[in-house]
């Protein structure tokens, strides 16, 4: 049986596509970007999140590691994850949530079951399910299973993606989904190489191929300052979209509000202190790309 791995399944979303909608986080990501707010996401397996400020100072979490990656400091629980092998033994055993697993294993049926409380919703809202990460398309056989169970129940179903997948299962999905939202986030390679960990190239060919397949795309990019705000970032944007016979973009201005999330997890938040954009920012931004032909769409759009 076909499970998928979710971190989180977040109801009454109101930007995630129309209406008001439930979005599933899919744990994995090929991606590793510098200012990434899901750092739980990234890996595909599940992860421990470490929440100090809850202990109790029990050591259920110490007792409970059959590895010995686990003891109480100062200020509360320590992971050694060189030795931690993820069996998640140690947050089972908290009683306080002070170690916590990030991820859980569903059927499509379980999932299907939970998101269809929200159905009354769906239907006065116009809302419905998006798949969101990470990145959903890194557990394709889920997702597809997942998809089919929506569709027969006439429930709208989106895709949040960047767009990195081989196409063949893009173009499998297209077939189920009622919308894709693609992220769009730096163009020129190197760039997208040094930023987000891999190239450009292949989100850039899937949105051409997936917008010449007739699906239904919203492009969106974040803003992120002194990283992809740049005049020849700016600038190729517009001409992707284009290039794609595409002429509106939403524009979603970075905030660092999961930055806490890197130090629970052990791992570096290497932009170090990145401020959200200024609102003269995204005005400059906005402009530059009205003036290349293109349409700023508002969250409500």
């Amino acid at each position: 049986m076909i499970k998928g791995l979710i971190f989180n399944i977040q109801r009454y979303s109101l930007h995630d596509g129309p209406g008001i909608r439930t979005t599933v986080f899919l744990k994995g990501c090929p991606l590793d970007c510098w200012w990434c707010q899901n750092p739980e996401s990234i890996s595909p397996d599940p992860d421990i999140m470490r929440q100090p400020d809850r202990c109790l100072g029990c050591r259920s979490c110490v007792e409970a590691c059959p590895e010995g990656a686990v003891r109480v400091g100062e200020t509360g629980p320590v992971l050694d994850r060189s030795l931690c092998v993820r069996c998640l033994q140690c947050a089972r055993a908290c009683p306080a949530e002070a170690l916590e697993a990030v991820g859980k294993e569903y059927t499509v049926e379980e999932l299907f079951q939970e998101a269809m409380k929200d159905r009354f919703i769906f239907d006065n809202s116009g809302g419905g399910i998006t798949f969101s990460g990470g990145e959903p398309l890194m557990q394709p056989d889920f997702l597809e299973r997942a998809l089919k169970a929506f569709q027969k129940e006439a429930v709208h179903t989106v895709i949040d993606t960047s767009g990195y997948a081989p196409w063949p299962i893009i173009e499998q999905m297209a077939a189920l989904a009622d919308m894709f939202l693609y992220d769009l986030k730096l163009i020129n390679d190197l760039e997208s190489r040094r930023y987000t960990g891999i190239s450009s190239r292949l989100a850039l060919d899937n949105l051409q191929c997936l917008v010449g397949h007739g699906a239904p795309v919203r492009v969106r990019m974040p803003v992120i300052p002194g990283i992809n705000d740049h005049h020849s970032n700016i600038d190729a944007v517009a001409e992707t979209l284009i290039e794609c016979g595409l002429e509106e973009l939403e524009l979603i201005p970075y905030h660092n509000y999961g930055t806490a999330k890197y130090a629970r997890l052990d791992l570096e938040y290497l932009p170090g202190t990145i401020e959200a954009p200024t609102a003269e920012k995204l005005g400059q931004v906005k402009t530059r790309l009205e003036t290349r032909g293109i349409k700023i769409l508002s969250e409500d759009d």
